[in-house]
């Protein structure tokens, strides 16, 4: 045995050093080997590993440890990383904090860290054995195949192998044994194959993967062995060869000259292949000195997510994905052991004492998440710089950068292929019907406004579109970490022009102090030179500025400035009312002279204030004016200082940033909250998550388009094995629906017995045998047929009630002239009316208490037979045309001429109405018109516009407080006053409140009667909602339907259960029946469509009714306007927004159908104004 396979057998040996390396040392199943070992010699092995063959023992041993690495999972170092990197170690300097305890030196009042020698000794061992641990992993990773080849991923591996930059001789000889190596080491445990080499042709070895056995792998060694050198690198043929294949799971490329073609077409093209597909691809150049190669190869992995490795011969330009992030693991393990060195001084009784200002810089230096910055030169003089531009908000960023601004919205890409589905009347069917053409060529794909149009799939528009999103997510990624770096990761981007700066001093701030000063120093040498006006303000119990106005950003003012701070003491409690009345008072007295004003606030905990009571100045003073209250909140661990002294109020850090929350959005400001663990929530950032996720969801929404263009061409296609002409009689003969043969043509002798049969119809058994009747013999008489003037329908008799006769008499007279007979009616027929009169309605002043579905059974345009076709376009306005066979043409009745024409719905019919009867049907409508409108208005008024109207006596209304709605919970917790007083109460309904999240608390046990004292005490119990947690819909819903005598329950939430949509249906249905209860639903500020429609399908398969809130300010503004403004039918015409809830959507959808007919009316007025000025003309008057 060579010396190579000598290491091999002492390396597979080693399980300790291969389960260092990342590979899993279990014993291998019996199963797991290749299907081509069953008759090796390997099955001659017994179970104590000991060969019972002749072959001597050291073969023996290497073919049982050969077999024991088959089932081994090698690891790419990304993912050996997850277990072995120094996070998943915890050695990292933040895990060596938590171990050290912190103290105040009584000698200079620094804040130092103890720590013990045992703690740092072996923290600082285990960080030298995870080092030499990466370097045993390196040294692996740089042994045999693994060194020149890189470590292959995969089961089903494409290996395509460049020709082109070999020569004969030795270079050649080393490729081949190279390649040989890669075939014994690693290919020969895969489970499929496929080999190719190129150079500017491609020779395929076999024509699709093979699976791996004895044969295959002698066919690729023979291969390899044959490898002939070529001219060019076509890398774009080898690719659109090898993509097509399905079966492969891993890509091995093997180049040694730079490809011909360029990295962006390789790329996009691989890319636009291997969309969909988990391909893993592995690039690597064999010995290549051109460095537009290794550019090309590692750009090229980096763009396909896979990997790369660089080789060669000479120790040169080596790379290697798996290495660099080994060495990139271990130079930060050495960073870490050399700062902890430095950073422990001086020993005392078996301790290390260093100072927490320098653990707590190196802290900041080690780990990313930190967000306390403590410069060494901390009062030294600041180092200002000038930034370029003035910074914007996320939000305004957006308005520039923003997927709607670059135009990158799906729907705006998608819009020039778009097609509504077309629909038409078809007066034979007199309805309308869709075409089902473009269905059946295009794909059928939901719009923003919820129908559905036919779009046409460009594939490589939307290849190109996915490849733009991903373009703009990285940008967004970017923006993400320029927001989370330097003084932005603790005030955010400041953005205004006139800037005051508020500082909490309180006492209980004194332990952070240093914190604070050095927030501020960073803002003020980073931010706030380029403004124009700027001023700090400390408070405490006392508000202290440091001048008296707003000076300008000089330097030498910030700089002033700075050593101010320096000297700030921190005393008393939080008085935020005051700093900000002094800031918006004194400093911003002048607010609606200039623009651009902003607040920042630097705090800690809660101030002193109510939070309402300081959300109702900000709202009051920044009302009107461009002025805006920025929040930074930044959370301490402790509750309490290091001296015992409490706040003057409490709250724990999740209720400030709620209070906090509320302040900003009074103020139309920002909210920051940043802590030691990194920033736990930031406006900025939130916007800008937001985009990327609409991005991934357009994404999504195009893979899915993608996918489904492939599904319907697999539906399509027509069976290989089949011929055409087969295949055509197969779907002809599964068209074919067997069909009813027509009835014979009825002979004399079948005449006769259906006459019989109808006109003896009390004689049915004479009947039967007559019909059964058949002649004894061939000279039996045929009875004669009888004449029928209409033949008989055999089949599909309909049956038809008989019209009722008009009553008449008639008396009979001879004539003078032989027989003739004349007739006199002595009772005339009723003669019936065709044309309707115009009805007058009479509708009700005052609102009843019903949904809309009652109040329109009673007040509906149809119920007030107002509905215009069916008054003005009867029967007898039909156009009739008749055939005069003497013209040989359908002509026109005569009375055609007196009327005017129009077309309805595709007939011609004449309007017979006269100009007064059409404005009194004009009149009539825009009367209920305006009662649809003010009942709208009536609908969008007080409580109703948010709970809908509460129709029933026994109640019981279910508020969501889950962890989402604590932005919108203040507006609920009035509105839901509001609804107590204006509609319980009033009207005397019995009532209980029950609010849910991830648990349900009712207000009472039992409905209880709506009097002053119950309604004040529901009022106490809602102003103590607080927002937390899950959204537990299912539990809220069982303990609303447990209350006796209920009739009906109202939920309002803002979004989709925790639990299964389906599973809370079918229990609801099965508690229903027993109690036969209401649900009726309402979505509060609820964008997602499955949790909207969820609450739909709740309320209609309960009876009860949906109700959303949405366009509820645009509903009113439009429904003021018709009422004051009229309706003109112009183009600025005041239209309803599209209502989702059930009342508002029945009644808009009357008004629209009302003012259709409205607008109709106006036009055919007009047509007989016409009309009857050219009759006029023609009659010559």
């Amino acid at each position: 045995m060579d010396a190579r396979m000598e290491k091999m057998a002492q390396l597979l040996g080693d399980d300790q050093f291969l389960e260092t390396v990342g590979v899993t040392t279990k014993s291998s199943v019996q199963g797991d080997r290749p299907p081509w070992q069953d008759f090796t010699v390997s099955d001659l092995v017994p179970a104590n590993g000991l060969p019972v063959t002749y072959v001597n023992k050291t073969q023996g041993l290497l073919r049982v440890q050969m077999k024991k690495i088959q089932s081994k999972k090698v690891q790419t170092t990304e993912e050996w990383l997850r277990n072995y990197s120094l996070e998943s170690l915890q050695l990292t300097l933040k895990h060596l904090i938590n171990e050290g305890n912190i103290f105040l030196n009584s000698g200079n009042g620094v804040e130092e860290m103890e720590f013990t020698e045992e703690a740092v000794t072996d923290f600082e061992s285990r960080l030298s054995e995870a080092i030499e641990l990466y370097q045993q992993r390196i040294q692996w990773l740089l042994q045999d195949s693994r060194k020149v080849f890189g470590l292959i991923k995969g089961t089903k591996v494409g290996l395509m192998v460049d020709v082109s930059h070999m020569s004969s001789g030795p270079r050649l000889l080393d490729f081949q044994k190279d390649l040989l190596c890669l075939i014994d080491e690693q290919l020969r445990y895969k489970k499929q194959l496929y080999c190719l080499s190129f150079s500017a042709e491609i020779s395929p070895l076999w024509e699709s993967p093979k699976n791996i056995n004895v044969h295959v792998l002698r066919e690729a060694r023979q291969w390899i062995q044959q490898l002939e050198p070529g001219q060019g690198c076509n890398l774009l043929k080898v690719l659109k060869r090898v993509l097509t294949m399905k079966e492969l799971n891993s890509l091995v490329v093997i180049v040694g000259s730079c490809p011909d073609q360029t990295l962006e077409i390789l790329s996009d093209y691989a890319q636009q292949h291997m969309l969909g597909r988990k391909l893993q691809t592995h690039a690597v150049t064999y010995d290549c000195s051109n460095p537009a190669s290794l550019g090309v190869v590692k750009n090229l992995a980096e763009a396909l997510r896979g990997r790369y490795h660089c080789y060669s011969s000479k120790g040169e330009n080596f790379y290697s994905s798996d290495v660099d992030l080994l060495l990139q693991e271990s130079q930060k393990a050495k960073d870490l052991l050399k700062s902890i060195k430095q950073t422990f001084q001086r020993r005392i009784r078996g301790s290390l004492i260093s100072r927490i200002v320098d653990v707590s810089t190196e802290f900041g230096n080690g780990a990313p998440s930190s967000f306390l910055p403590k410069p060494l030169n901390h009062k030294g003089p600041l180092v200002i710089q000038t930034p370029g531009i003035l910074a914007k908000n996320s939000t305004d960023w957006l308005k520039t950068n923003g997927l709607k601004a670059k135009k990158l919205n799906l729907y705006q890409v998608l819009a020039p292929s778009a097609f509504s589905p077309v629909e038409e009347f078809v007066p034979i069917l007199k309805k309308t019907v869709s075409s089902t053409l473009h269905e059946k060529a295009m794909m059928q794909f939901e719009w923003c406004d919820g129908t559905v149009k036919n779009i046409h799939v460009d594939l490589p528009v939307l290849y190109n579109y996915q490849k733009l999103l991903a373009e703009m997510v990285r940008i967004y990624e970017k923006r993400i970490d320029w927001l989370s770096v330097a003084s932005r990761r603790i005030w955010g981007s400041v953005c205004e022009r006139r800037v005051v700066i508020l500082l909490d001093t309180s006492v209980t701030n004194s332990t952070y102090i240093i914190h604070i000063q050095h927030s501020l120093r960073l803002l003020l040498e980073e931010q706030m030179s380029n403004k124009d006006y700027f001023n700090i303000i400390a408070f405490g119990s006392h508000v202290v500025p440091w001048q008296l106005e707003m000076v300008p950003s000089q330097p030498e003012n910030l700089q002033n400035a700075w050593r101010w701070v320096l000297n700030l003491q921190c005393k008393g409690s939080r008085n935020l009312m005051g700093a900000l009345r002094r800031a918006v008072e004194v400093d911003f007295k002048d607010k609606d002279k200039h623009k651009s004003h902003g607040l920042y606030l630097l705090t800690t905990g809660i101030p002193d204030q109510e939070t309402h009571t300081i959300s109702a100045y900000v709202t009051e003073v920044c009302r009107g004016f461009d002025l805006q209250l920025h929040i930074c909140l930044f959370s301490v661990m402790e509750d309490v200082d290091s001296n015992g002294i409490t706040p003057a109020r409490y709250a724990n850090p999740t209720e400030t940033a709620i209070a906090f929350k509320e302040i900003v959005q009074a103020a139309n400001g920002r909210f920051h909250w940043f802590g030691e663990a990194g920033i736990f929530e930031s406006d900025d950032i939130t916007v800008i998550v937001s985009e990327m996720e609409k991005a991934n969801n357009y994404s999504q929404k195009c893979a899915f388009l993608v996918e489904s263009l492939k599904q319907c061409s697999v539906n399509q296609s027509v069976n290989p094995f089949i011929p055409e002409g087969d295949s055509n009689m197969l779907l002809k003969k599964e068209k074919r629906k067997p069909q009813k043969l027509p009835s014979p043509k009825p002979t004399a002798l079948s005449l006769a017995r259906m006459c019989i049969k109808d006109s003896h119809g009390a004689e049915r058994n004479a009947s039967v045998k007559v019909l059964a009747w058949r002649p004894t013999s061939a000279k039996a008489e045929i009875p004669p047929a009888q004449t029928i003037k209409e033949w008989p329908q055999t089949q599909n008799k309909r049956k038809h009630k008989p019209r009722k006769q008009p009553a008449f008499s008639v008396s009979v007279f001879y004539t003078d002239k032989g027989r003739n007979v004349g007739t006199v009616y002595q009772k005339y027929p009723k003669v019936t009316c065709i044309r309707k009169s115009v009805p007058s309605v009479t509708l009700p002043k005052k609102e009843e208490i019903c949904s809309s579905k009652e109040w329109l059974t009673k007040y509906s345009i149809k119920k007030l037979k107002l509905e215009l076709p069916r008054l003005m376009f009867g029967p007898g306005c039909t156009h009739q045309k008749k055939t005069v066979k003497s013209l040989h043409k359908k002509v026109s009745a005569k009375y055609c001429t007196i009327f005017p024409s129009v077309e309805i719905n595709g007939v011609v019919k004449h309007l017979q109405f006269q100009p007064k009867e059409l404005e009194i049907y004009t009149e009539q409508l825009e009367k209920l018109l305006q009662r649809y409108i003010e009942r709208i208005q009536w609908l969008l008024s007080g409580s109703r516009r948010l709970f809908g109207t509460i129709l029933e006596a026994n109640v019981c209304v279910l508020i969501d407080t889950s962890g989402s709605m604590d932005p919108y919970l203040p507006h609920i917790m009035k509105e839901l006053t509001c609804l107590i007083w204006e509609q319980l109460r009033k009207n005397e309904v019995r009532f209980n409140l029950l609010r849910f999240a991830e648990n349900t608390e009712s207000w009472k046990e039992c409905l209880v009667e709506a009097t002053d004292e119950t309604c004040h005490d529901a009022v106490q119990w809602v102003s103590k909602f607080h927002a937390h947690g899950n959204t537990c819909i299912l539990t809220a819903l069982k303990k609303g339907l447990s209350f006796q005598g209920i009739e009906a329950l109202y939920v309002l939430t803002d979004g989709k259960p925790d639990t299964s949509c389906s599973l809370i249906l079918k229990e609801i249905e099965r508690l229903r029946k027993k109690q036969d209860v209401k649900i009726h639903t309402i979505s509060f500020s609820c964008t997602d469509r499955r949790a909207n429609e969820f609450l739909k399908k709740l309320a209609s398969r309960t009876e009860g009714r949906y109700h959303c809130s949405f366009g509820d300010v645009d509903g009113q503004l439009a429904a003021h306007r018709m009422l004051t403004e009229g309706l003109d039918d112009d183009d600025d015409d005041p239209v309803f927004p599209c209502f989702e809830g059930d009342d508002l959507k029945k009644l808009t959808q009357e008004v629209a159908k009302a003012r259709s007919f409205l607008k109709q009316s106006k036009s055919l007025r007009l047509l007989l104004q016409k009309w009857n000025i050219s009759q006029k003309d023609n009659s010559g008057f």
